[in-house]
């Protein structure tokens, strides 16, 4: 069975609409259709959200849940995953260092511009 079928099947047996599903992935209801559709490729985060919405594994909806080649999918997976939500914490770090530096700089930039007040004989 195709992806697309799999997904489209997990979907009914939930109760889920295909707009509920829609929403809950933030697409338009015919980019959905389109997945289910076998229209539009899945990525693999895609095909991940896919499954958190639906509470199944990703390997369930791709079928190769309880075979062999499982395990090496599960851990390439659970891989890509790690690697992903560490690329999300860096992108959090860098983004925190940017906005200190420009509230200094702009900090810095007031400092410059203020002028004295003199004090003193005219």
């Amino acid at each position: 069975m195709k992806i697309s079928a799999t997904i489209r099947q997990t979907r009914q047996q939930r109760g889920y609409s295909q707009e509920a599903m829609a929403d809950s992935l933030g697409l338009s209801t015919t980019a959905y259709g389109d997945i289910e559709r076998g229209k539009t490729d899945i990525t693999l985060s895609r095909l991940s959200q896919i499954a958190d919405v639906l509470a199944v594994t990703p390997l369930a909806l791709l079928g190769a849940e309880g075979q062999p080649e499982t395990d090496a999918l599960r851990q390439r997976l659970e891989k890509q995953e790690l690697e992903l939500e560490k690329l999300r914490l860096e992108a959090v770090y860098w983004k925190e260092k940017y906005e200190e530096r420009m509230r200094l700089e702009q900090f810095g930039a007031q400092l410059v511009h203020q002028t004295r007040e003199r004090i003193g004989f005219k």
